[in-house]
């Protein structure tokens, strides 16, 4: 070719070049560009990248050899993306805004199977694909709820967790995290702390209904998280509207114990703007009298795209519910005439905004108006003629093989009797994000709480209130070396009204020995963590502090002459380390992690008579007792899970947990009798010392099964999808409560040992959904199929075995 034909050909490439960028249809369109890569961040060459607007492709591309691809569209509205490449399963994009003239950067990790493609938020603060991360998180879908009616039940199915529920539906449910206090979990609801004050948090009244991810990071993490993330975090998040028009859904069904269930929910997209609104109501009669519960829950959830690169977003969620307060009924022969209302309203509001795809700012407004009211109505069981009240005689036998019998005092005059507990919370929380390359990223972030909670109890003349206000300072790095190497390091400073500042560090390190890979043992990583958390005092514990106490009674001078401050907070050291081995490709995966759990300056209850004998102490006796930083426990323990993609539709999941859990210190009223040579004893067992309210020092706190277990099979079709679950747990140890001044006979007859005093037990759930038309279902949900008994606490029955059955109805159909 000679020089005036490369001449020409060089003129009319470029001409054609510039005729291209400055159509209309180009010059004016959104830019899509990212990468796409393997799950350890590794660039993926050739893979097909599709735009989707609706049901249409309107641009697709190539990526190049380092993973990167660019898509250019003339359309405005609503996208997703669809990657593939050979040898990786496919991944579909969460929905995003474009308009023209915006960049978008989305990045895709692909799977080498489709076994599960998991992206975790709370163990990093940013999204990341699990095989990145050193700590331990377990996913739940929507799709695992869609016929639960509650979010314990699915908590269950995950190593390290124990479950513990005082009641049936709408019962009390108490999570216990490795060993810890089943306060020490910081709960998040689209990223607003819904604990009370102090961390108690009660799943019973939680409904299934408009939650669309649920994630729980075991281990503290007061680093991204602050106060109250002591033994670990459970973070849910609202549903989004994605389809271009709006889509109404409708589920209901009934049961047995005259339970019936009505769900409805409004989602779409308009424009800029998506929108998810929910609403339903369940009630049931439970199993036992007096004890019928039913529960409310409204959530919304609204966002705008002002550019694809700046949006605002609000959500709301409330929940009103009220159920029955039977009691232990195992320990009283009878139900109590009271009932306990929860009024729980979270709300948010995010300002989000991305600078050159880069540089990542979060504003955040969180509220949360927490009410709780319990009330007696009535007197029950057998007056004495002082005020007191006998409830049937019973016979309680423990899983230890120790009985005793009896009558427990079930009420104390006066009737009607009402309690009133406060948590109101606001603040916001600001989060900056800083990609240095795809390989290391920068988070700093700070966060101011306003925390008030009051507690009232009219019959007592007991009006207590306080106000808080909290500021809690984090950096975190994450990074990567070579894609084989990631590491996460960080540290908070948080300054308590309450106990001042505490500071709380954060590093995790995990290794590929072997990369994941196609064939047998391909992919080996090993990973540690080590972190620190804190936890702040709730509201009664403060205000009976002997801090507090002593103020009361203005006793300054022993203030002085004893070092007493306010009450501190509660902390952890978690140390942890594991392993992630895929058996096959990542069709079977096996993951190992062992921890070893400090969790010290814990709060509990001390007499004044028993500290100042055993202390040698004078401390007024005005002061009956207080709350002291006391109590010190250690847990330890080994967490197993396999996932087993068995077939294309079928998947099996399973786990198991050793937990050896011990008292290291205790000043409680138990501890000291004991340790002072006194213990408390049932003469029908001499010699064994018994914790009535609190576990003895060298004994294993209540409530923490030793060892507990699940396994899932569910089955994924067109049509079809079931699921079978199964949880256990075995013996652990409790107390009935029940000492001297709770009984008939005012003596100590009706305690039992502690040592595996509570039944173990063996759940059994399963539900069936059948997709008759593309807009109708129907589905049968049936729960405890083998009917144990002993699910729940010592002493509280579990609900029978249960069945429901309903229909699920979609318009439109698409």
């Amino acid at each position: 070719m000679n020089r005036n034909a490369i001449w020409r050909a060089a003129c009319i490439s470029t001409l054609a070049a510039v005729a291209v960028l400055t159509h209309p249809g180009i010059a004016h369109a959104v830019v899509v560009r990212g990468s796409v890569r393997d799950p350890l961040g590794r660039p993926i060459p050739s893979a097909r990248v599709q735009l989707v607007k609706g049901k249409q492709v309107v641009g697709s591309t190539i990526t190049l050899s380092d993973g990167s691809y660019e898509i250019r569209s003339a359309d405005e509205g609503r996208f997703l993306l669809l990657a593939v490449a050979p040898t990786f399963a496919v991944q579909v994009s969460q929905p995003f805004y474009g308009r023209p003239l915006d960049v978008v950067s989305q990045n895709i990790a692909l799977t080498i199977s489709p076994v599960r493609q998991e992206v975790t938020v709370t163990a990093t603060g940013l999204p990341t694909p699990v095989q990145q991360i050193n700590s331990s998180v377990t996913t739940v879908q929507d799709q695992a709820l869609a016929t639960r009616v509650d979010i314990a039940q699915e908590l269950r199915l995950q190593p390290g967790v124990s479950i513990v529920p005082t009641g049936q539906y709408g019962g009390g449910v108490s999570m216990f995290v490795r060993g810890a206090e089943s306060s020490a979990n910081k709960v998040l609801v689209d990223d607003v702390p819904a604990n009370d004050i102090g961390g108690v948090f009660d799943f019973g009244p939680f409904s299934s209904t408009a939650v669309r991810a649920l994630e729980t990071h075991r281990g503290p993490d007061s680093v991204l998280y602050g106060t109250d993330a002591r033994a670990g975090v459970i973070r849910l998040e609202t549903p989004r509207g994605t389809a271009i028009r709006p889509v109404l859904t409708y589920s209901g069904d009934g049961g047995n114990y005259h339970t019936w269930r009505n769900e409805g929910t409004l989602s779409g997209t308009y424009g800029k703007a998506d929108y998810y609104t929910a609403f339903s109501r369940f009630d049931s009669s439970n199993a036992l009298p007096n004890d019928r519960f039913h529960a409310m829950t409204e959530a919304m959830n609204v966002g705008y795209n002002f550019t694809a690169s700046t949006s605002v977003r609000g959500t709301v969620r409330n929940g009103d519910s009220a159920v029955g307060l039977p009691g232990p009924f195992n320990f009283q022969g009878l139900t109590q005439l009271g009932k306990q209302g929860d009024q729980d309203t979270y709300i948010s509001g995010v300002i989000d905004d991305t600078r050159r795809n880069r540089w990542q700012n979060t504003f955040r407004y969180i509220g949360a108006r927490k009410r709780e009211q319990a009330q007696q109505f009535a007197s029950v069981g057998t007056p004495d003629g002082f005020g007191d009240y006998f409830g049937n005689f019973v016979t309680i036998v423990g899983a230890n093989g120790t009985f005793a019998s009896g009558q427990a005092i079930v009420g104390y005059d006066p009737f009607p009797t009402k309690y009133e507990l406060v948590s109101n919370r606001d603040g916001v929380d600001y989060r900056s994000t800083y990609r240095v390359n795809d390989q290391f990223a920068v988070t700093g972030g700070f966060r101011f709480q306003n925390e008030r909670g009051a507690y009232r109890y009219p019959v007592f003349d007991t009006y207590q209130q306080t106000t808080r206000a909290n500021y809690d300072y984090t950096l975190q790095m994450q990074g990567s070396v070579r894609h084989r190497l990631f590491y996460t390091l960080g540290g908070a400073v948080q300054r308590n009204s309450l106990y001042g500042t505490q500071g709380e560090p954060q590093f995790g390190i995990g290794y590929y020995v072997i990369r994941p890979g196609r064939g047998w043992f391909e992919g080996t990583h090993l990973r540690a963590n080590f972190s620190k958390g804190v936890q702040e005092p709730s509201l009664s514990t403060e205000l009976s502090s002997l801090y507090v106490a002593l103020q009361g009674i203005n006793d300054g001078a022993d203030i002085a002459k004893f070092h007493v401050g306010p009450i501190d907070a509660q902390r952890s050291r978690s140390y942890e380390g594991g392993v992630d081995q895929n058996i096959f490709t990542d069709s079977v995966v096996l993951k190992l992690s062992y921890f070893h759990n400090t969790y010290d300056r814990g709060i509990e209850y001390v007499t004044t008579s028993q500290y100042n004998g055993y202390f040698h102490q004078n401390l007024p006796q005005a002061l009956f007792g207080f709350y002291l930083n006391s109590l010190a426990t250690r847990s330890e323990g080994i967490e197993a899970e396999l996932q087993w993609q068995l077939m294309p539709r079928l998947f099996f999941r399973g786990g198991y947990t050793y937990l050896d859990s011990t008292v290291l210190q205790s000043f409680s009223s138990d501890a000291l009798n004991a340790l002072g040579g006194t213990p408390t004893i049932n003469p029908r067992y001499p010699g064994v010392p018994i914790g009535v309210s609190s576990p003895l020092v060298g004994a294993r706190p209540f409530r923490r099964a030793p060892h507990t277990g699940f396994a899932t099979l569910s089955y994924s079709g067109v049509k079809w999808n079931a699921a079978l679950q199964y949880a256990m747990a075995t013996k652990s140890d409790d107390s009935t409560f029940i000492d001297q001044y709770s009984n008939a006979n005012f003596d100590n007859s009706m305690l039992l040992p502690n040592r595996n005093l509570a039944y173990g037990y063996n759940k059994l759930d399963a539900h069936v959904t059948y997709q008759w038309k593309p807009s109708f279902a129907i589905f049968v949900q049936g729960d405890n199929l083998v009917n144990e008994k002993n699910i729940g606490a010592f002493g509280y029955p579990s609900l029978p075995i249960t069945f429901r059955a309903g229909l699920k109805v979609r318009f439109p159909a698409e």
